[in-house]
């Protein structure tokens, strides 16, 4: 078993403005956890952890694939990207942590490099002017507030996924029930002829949580 992150040098003050570690986080580390030996047998050179947080899910990466990977993470919240760094040096993984939106920094130089894309996105059902102020914010709403159909971040990433991936890429992604999960895979079979399948799926009190493997 391999342990949750050390996350105890984050204070009150760092989850005032970061999202905490919950359920959604910990389903997304049980599935990279079952997919543990086929990540390994994979070994991934290139690793980018979308809207990263506290940091806890690439430090929970470094832990499964060691040293011999480049583990990126992007962020809009300063605080995030600095706690995701911290959580690294605290957990022995170096994470090259991104004030961005998104892969937008990295979409030219690792264009269909990323061997391993993962993504717990902001996926609450909120009205679009809601979404759209937690985003620009660049504080902790823009970790839940998902627009309408709780889609609006994840729709971006989503239609960078063929730029994204390497030829033996895979993209993890939390979702809810509320997300249309076999909406999103069709969409991206039919875009991109990626393969999907749910690895994990859980109830986690009102939330129906899911978390999607793509694969080329």
């Amino acid at each position: 078993m391999i342990p949750t992150p050390d996350l105890s040098h984050l204070t009150r003050e760092d989850y005032d403005h970061v999202y905490e570690p919950a359920e959604d986080t910990f389903i997304l580390l049980d599935a990279l956890e079952q997919d543990a030996l086929e990540l390994q047998k994979l070994a991934p050179r290139v690793c980018l952890e979308l809207g990263s947080g506290s940091g806890c899910v690439s430090s929970f990466i470094g832990a499964i694939l060691g040293a011999n990977c480049l583990y990126l993470a992007s962020d809009t919240n300063p605080r995030a990207s600095q706690c995701t760094m911290r959580t690294g040096r605290q957990n022995n993984t170096a994470v090259d942590a991104v004030i961005a939106n998104l892969a937008s920094p990295f979409g030219r130089r690792l264009s269909r490099s990323i061997d391993l894309l993962v993504f717990n996105p902001p996926y609450v059902l909120t009205d679009e002017g809601e979404a759209v102020d937690a985003q620009s914010g660049a504080d902790i709403a823009g970790a839940w507030a998902g627009g309408p159909s709780g889609m609006q971040v994840t729709d971006i990433v989503l239609d960078q996924l063929d730029k994204l991936l390497s030829p033996t890429g895979r993209f993890y992604l939390v979702a809810v029930k509320q997300n249309d999960v076999p909406a999103i895979q069709q969409r991206v079979w039919k875009n991109f002829a990626l393969q999907s399948d749910v690895v994990l799926q859980r109830r986690a009190g009102r939330e129906h949580l899911f978390v999607v493997r793509f694969m080329r």
